[in-house]
């Protein structure tokens, strides 16, 4: 069965916050965090749900539409990596957003995040130094919607 990708709601967000500090345990959002990105009208939550949180991705959507979306967060329950729910909340987050650029960070050692990444058209353009918890680089990528038109 394939999950549902939905945008969150306010009933979401204490399995959002469990599942972020189980993937992320050095990078967790605090709960103050959380709260801010399922209130700001610039943000978007989205969840795959299989009757259980399975994963989520969060946006930022800058209301002018030449600025980028940026993929703040995405991330899929232990349990359910590689079954392509990463795949499916990456494809209804770039859905959501036809025409815009779209930019993210991934940790230079997550191999599998940026071979996703480089399948949907994501290049690397930069990185940043010590940018997580314990000293990983962060590798900056972006998708150019008129590429892929």
């Amino acid at each position: 069965m394939r999950p549902a990708i939905r945008l969150a709601g306010p009933a979401d967000r204490p399995a959002v916050v469990a599942l972020d500090a189980a993937c992320f345990p050095k990078d967790a959002w605090s709960e103050t965090s959380w709260a801010d990105e399922f209130t700001r009208p610039d943000r978007r939550v989205l969840v795959a749900d299989e009757g259980a949180l399975a994963g989520y991705a969060v946006l930022l959507v800058p209301p002018a539409t030449d600025d980028p979306v940026d993929l703040l967060r995405i991330a899929v329950d232990p349990a359910h990596r590689r079954t392509g729910i990463g795949r499916q909340l990456l494809t209804a987050a770039l859905a959501a957003h036809p025409d815009r650029t779209v930019l993210l960070e991934v940790a230079a050692g997550n191999e599998a995040a940026i071979a996703l990444y480089r399948a949907f058209g994501f290049e690397e353009i930069s990185r940043r130094s010590n940018y997580y918890a314990g000293g990983e680089d962060a590798v900056i990528m972006r998708r150019q919607e008129k590429d892929h038109d």
